[in-house]
């Protein structure tokens, strides 16, 4: 089992900038890739980012430039830091562990932001 705790979001006014963390724990070992997805109201959830445990890193063309993805592995922590917020962004946000016991998601963490 693998638990993660999200941290971060709130209300965040068009133009700025978010920071968003996701912390993994139990059995977290092996080759792994943690990413963060978005689900808006009335839309598939989609990927926004994701970062495997050697650093290779994805991004939705909708985020690119303006997002960066990172993670501690010594802290099995992942962040995701967001630049010129758009109300497109408002979604909750989801961390999901993709590892060698399969996929875990967080409880997702709601990011609003305003025009």
């Amino acid at each position: 089992q693998v638990q993660l705790v999200e941290s971060g979001g709130g209300l965040v006014q068009a133009g700025g900038s978010l920071r968003l963390s996701c912390a993994a724990s139990g059995s977290t070992v092996g080759p792994n890739v943690i990413g963060w997805y978005r689900q808006a109201p009335g839309k598939q959830r989609e990927l926004v980012a994701s970062v495997s445990r050697g650093g290779n890193t994805l991004y939705s063309e909708s985020v690119k430039g303006r997002t960066t993805i990172s993670r501690d592995n010594a802290k099995n922590t992942v962040y995701l830091e967001m630049g010129s917020v758009k109300p497109d962004d408002t979604a909750v946000y989801y961390c999901k562990f993709s590892g060698m016991f399969g996929d875990y998601w967080g409880q997702g963490t709601q990011v609003t932001v305003s025009s």
